[in-house]
């Protein structure tokens, strides 16, 4: 009886089994994610990449919990949905800075625009006249790899004369650091200030650096690295650990390169190439390679970002009038392009490019470049229809 009773019971199980194949979806690819980790992390590491992950995507900030007064966002997820590009509505608003130097409404609202608030407290408002720029999220996968660069890596392509010709004079974006830096093998102290990597501008130079900020305009939460409010302009208690800081930072570092898809379909290939011959990857750079790192899985690995993190004079269309750090008005710092297929996915099924998300698809984007940028973009206008398509093709694959 205990065996018939056994066999029912698996029978039922499977039936119900089979008729939840129709309801419950597949896992979706990993190649059309941008989330999780690097592979070779230790399970020590992977621990400590979820508690990052939780804080990064689960820890909601409301008042009781140190949101605000003012802020922009109530979670670093809710920029970042998926580890994605942001949307227009988490757009921020950098503001003050007309040249390069020092921001002078650094402890006046700036530098950013918290354009919301708590119950009781009205949300700032530009001032009248200043120069602004509007920053749309970026992508967060592949971080770390961007990280554990050398400073001497990235300087080997910059050209700020333009001595070899070709139009493209990248430059580093010289940060001072905040007081809590701790410069590492990888960084090199010039007249006390270091590259900037990470930001529309180069304004961050690393993870900490970017997170700390981020808390802190972004959310309002203040911490021990920057516990001064950005409301009040006092120093408070602050609001999150710093161990909680330290995991997401090391969940940002290991979160995985995106992967590329179709690299082998024909049209990608030939788009590949042809994104080459028309002088994009003069900037785009496709290949770099990571030196010895305190993470095993970063240490000594080929990515393909497609970027050289300098800054670069993208024309006057693009011109916002506001800078950060000692990049002029019209300089951006290149943005990797991995990735750039699955934008849509946490861009609400569009295309949102460029700095300020004007850019409503990759073509737009290409046409949009002035600058250092004109003679690709020029040489992309001249292409065949069927040439375009290739190149489009291949931005998408990535």
């Amino acid at each position: 009886m205990q065996l018939i009773k056994s066999l029912c019971f698996l029978c039922l199980f499977c039936l119900a089994l089979s008729g939840c194949q129709g309801i419950i979806p597949e896992a979706p690819e990993e190649n059309t994610l941008l989330d999780g980790p690097v592979e070779g992390l230790s399970n020590s590491e992977r621990k400590r990449f979820l508690n990052g992950d939780f804080a990064f995507n689960a820890e909601v900030f409301s008042s009781a919990n140190g949101l605000g007064p003012l802020f922009v966002a109530t979670s670093c997820g809710s920029c970042h949905a998926g580890d994605g590009k942001g949307h227009p509505f988490t757009t921020l608003t950098r503001f003050g800075q007309s040249a390069p130097g020092v921001n002078p409404f650094i402890g006046k609202g700036g530098p950013q625009l918290q354009n919301r608030a708590v119950p009781g407290y009205e949300p700032e408002q530009l001032p009248d006249g200043v120069a602004f720029s509007r920053f749309t999220p970026p992508a967060n996968t592949g971080l770390g790899f961007l990280e554990a660069l050398t400073d001497a890596q990235i300087l080997a392509n910059a050209d700020p004369d333009d001595s070899d010709g070709d139009g493209i004079s990248g430059v580093p974006n010289y940060i001072t650091p905040p007081p809590y830096f701790q410069p590492g093998a990888t960084h090199t102290a010039v007249d006390g200030k270091y590259i900037g990597r990470f930001g529309k501008k180069a304004a961050a130079i690393d993870l900490l650096h970017q997170t700390v900020n981020a808390y802190n305009q972004d959310i309002g939460v203040t911490t021990t690295f920057e516990p001064v409010d950005p409301h009040t302009h006092l120093p408070t208690d602050p609001e999150v650990s710093d161990q909680v800081v330290h995991d997401l930072v090391f969940y940002l570092q290991t979160l995985k390169e995106p992967i590329p898809r179709a690299s082998s379909d024909p049209q990608v290939v030939k788009g590949k190439a042809l994104f080459s011959s028309i002088g994009c990857a003069s900037c785009h750079i496709q290949e770099w390679t990571t030196p010895e790192t305190n993470i095993k899985a970063l240490s000594n690995k080929k990515f393909y970002p497609y970027t050289d993190l300098l800054l670069h004079d993208m024309g006057p269309g693009l011109d916002d009038g506001y800078t950060e750090g000692s990049a002029e008005t019209y300089e951006w710092r290149t943005p990797p392009l991995w990735g750039l297929g699955l934008s849509p996915n946490s861009q609400g099924g569009s295309y949102f490019l460029l700095h300020d998300g004007r850019a409503k698809s990759i073509e737009e984007a290409i046409l949009l470049h002035g600058g250092e940028g004109q003679f690709s973009k020029t040489q992309f206008e001249l292409l065949s229809k069927e040439d375009k398509d290739a190149i489009l093709k291949f931005l998408k694959s990535l």
